[in-house]
């Protein structure tokens, strides 16, 4: 039982992981580390000249985990997600079942468990809203598979930062902004 599953520990999963965990919501990052990170090299950040893309993916997953506390399941991989009568998300890993009431499909161009989910597509991606919420409720798809081959690792980043605000602010029933300040740090 957690409030906010992730599914892909890309980009775009480790930002809503990140953003979600960092505001007190339990959440839980199934990443099998297939991420097209590895392929990369980053020049495109703000902030960073150039880093190589497994680099950030792992100084990413530090983040997202020691300083904030999200729970990675490395190599982990989620067979199937469905939602529940009562709203809730189920999610079926080889090892274990799961529950939450938020879920991010952050799974690169695989698009098999928004389909599996129900989730609008429209021109083969899927369907979402600008805050990156898919026809099913509670439900969020970012990065590629949303996106007809107009991919970055930023842009990824971006959607699941996007998504996780929308989660935060349906939690605090306001809209919520996540904006540091040196105090806080």
């Amino acid at each position: 039982m957690t409030d906010v599953i992730v599914v892909g520990g890309g980009a775009a999963g480790l930002s809503a992981g990140l953003f979600t965990a960092k505001n007190d919501l339990d959440t839980t990052v199934f990443d099998t580390d297939g991420t097209w990170l590895h392929k990369a090299h980053l020049f495109n950040y703000l902030g960073i000249r150039s880093i190589d893309g497994s680099v950030f993916h792992e100084r990413a997953r530090k983040h997202a985990s020691d300083d904030h506390g999200a729970e990675l399941h490395d190599d982990e991989e989620v067979e199937s997600v469905t939602k529940k009568d009562d709203g809730r998300f189920h999610v079926v890993t080889g090892e274990d079942e799961y529950e939450s009431d938020y879920l991010v499909l952050a799974t690169g161009a695989n698009r098999d468990l928004a389909e599996e989910l129900g989730a609008d597509f429209e021109d083969d991606v899927v369907d979402v809203g600008v805050d990156m919420e898919t026809s099913v409720e509670n439900a969020y798809a970012t990065g590629a598979m949303v996106r007809d081959q107009e991919w970055q690792a930023v842009i990824s980043a971006g959607d699941g930062a996007a998504a996780a605000l929308d989660i935060l602010s349906k939690e605090e029933g306001e809209h919520f902004h996540d904006f540091d300040v040196p105090d806080d740090v």
